[in-house]
């Protein structure tokens, strides 16, 4: 097998088994969210099941980079997806009867694990891309764009299987059935996972995930940001909203809605992911320099940042629940969705092109570790604005946080290469 042909073999064995992740993270999120509510939590509460997860998440993704510079990329990924079939089976051992508070804690421990499995699992993934794709002719840009793209495209569909599976299955089967197909797929991705990925070097230090590149700095601080103003509704005030809009209370209105908020938070998911892998095309960046690149990254993430405030203004007017504003928030998210993927791709393209091939695990790791920062910021924000201030408080802080965005993308600077960072 020649290089390049090895090469390809090996991005789609990571991808593949990144693809078999995604799905399950994202059922497993729309599964908790879904069922707890049912349970009577609070957005609060709600909020409280994911933040050992984001934190997981920023630990994980700080010391990431390390373990696969000293470990190996195809042992982290295994890492990854052997943690989140163990999350899922003690997931799945959650007894009923346990007061609330104890039933918190041990969810918030499991998708800790949970957080952490993805976190490993994600950077050995886009870091692989960094070394495997060809570089001539954009290919970074779209080897990142596709995986990128279509793992979000399967996470979409993720959120739709996991409602799915709540209505059919009840939560304690629909997780032991995700955790079976899991550990599947990892027994699969051992056997026909080829070599050409690094095996990691004894000498990595824990210091050098520390970037000195202004360039991965900023693009960090907007990453939080960016990041942070989509889960900010994304994770529980807009799915309660729907739920609570959608519902008649009844054990079949409860299903129907069950089955309609997961639909829209796939097609959310899949438009994003479908909008990320068509991101090359759309900016030609097999002709365009880097710097243009940068310039468009400032450029869009002031437009998205216009989306969230016209909705927070005709929330403003509407003044509660109302059909019309209901109908107003699908479609204003839905063009947030196609905006934000246009962002998102240019960052995750961004970070590897300011990465140098040597270090590239710990600049990827560090960028993911704000990464998870603006989620776990946007998902303590979520219950808290949407309980204090429903919809409009809601949005406004999603307005603000992608203002800052911008900003911190406006100190990018177009003549710092990887190259000039070492």
């Amino acid at each position: 097998m020649t290089p390049r042909a090895e090469g390809l073999s090996a991005y789609i064995a990571v991808t593949a088994a990144y693809w078999a992740f995604m799905l399950t993270d994202g059922a497993l999120r729309m599964l908790v969210l879904l069922h707890f509510h049912q349970l009577g939590f609070t957005p609060v509460q709600l909020a409280y099941l994911f933040v050992l997860y984001e934190i997981a998440g920023m630990v994980t993704n700080l010391s990431a980079g390390w373990i696969a510079a000293r470990f190996g990329l195809t042992a982290t990924l295994y890492a990854g997806l052997g943690l989140q079939v163990l999350a899922l089976l003690a997931l799945a051992q959650l007894d009923p009867g346990w007061a609330i508070g104890l039933s918190v804690a041990y969810v918030m421990v499991v998708q800790g694990a949970s957080g952490v499995a993805k976190d490993l699992a994600k950077m050995a993934s886009k870091s692989a891309v960094k070394l495997l794709a060809p570089s001539e002719g954009g290919g970074l840009f779209r080897w990142v764009a596709v995986l990128t793209g279509s793992k979000n495209a399967v996470k979409g569909l993720g959120f739709l299987l996991g409602a799915a599976l709540l209505a059919i299955l009840g939560f304690v089967w629909a997780v032991l059935a995700m955790a079976v197909v899991l550990a599947v797929v990892l027994a699969a991705v051992l056997i026909t996972m080829p070599p050409g990925l690094p095996r990691g070097r004894k000498g990595a230090k824990f210091s050098e995930v520390f970037s000195k590149s202004a360039n991965v700095n900023w693009l960090s601080v907007a990453r939080v940001f960016l990041f942070g103003a989509r889960d900010v509704w994304f994770v529980v005030g807009i799915p309660i909203y729907f739920y609570a809009v959608l519902s008649d209370g009844s054990a079949a209105g409860n299903r129907a809605a069950f089955f309609m908020i997961g639909t829209f938070m796939a097609l959310w998911i899949i438009l994003y992911g479908a909008v990320q892998a068509s991101a090359p095309r759309l900016f030609r960046a097999a002709t365009r320099p880097e710097g243009e690149l940068i310039a468009a990254a400032r450029g869009w993430a002031w437009v998205l940042a216009v989306i969230p405030a016209l909705l927070s203004a005709a929330a403003i007017f509407a003044q509660g629940p109302q059909p019309w504003m209901t109908a107003t928030l699908v479609a204003g998210l839905l063009v947030f969705g196609a905006v934000f993927a246009v962002n998102s791709a240019l960052h995750s393209y961004l970070i590897l092109a300011f990465s140098r091939a040597e270090r590239v695990t710990m600049d990827v790791g560090f960028y993911y570790m704000a990464n998870a920062g603006g989620r776990l910021a946007g998902t303590l924000l979520s219950g808290l604005t949407y309980q204090l201030g429903g919809l409009v408080l809601m949005l406004g802080t999603a307005t603000v946080m992608v203002a800052l965005s911008a900003l911190a993308s406006s100190r990018l600077n177009p003549n710092q290469t990887a190259a000039s960072s070492a």
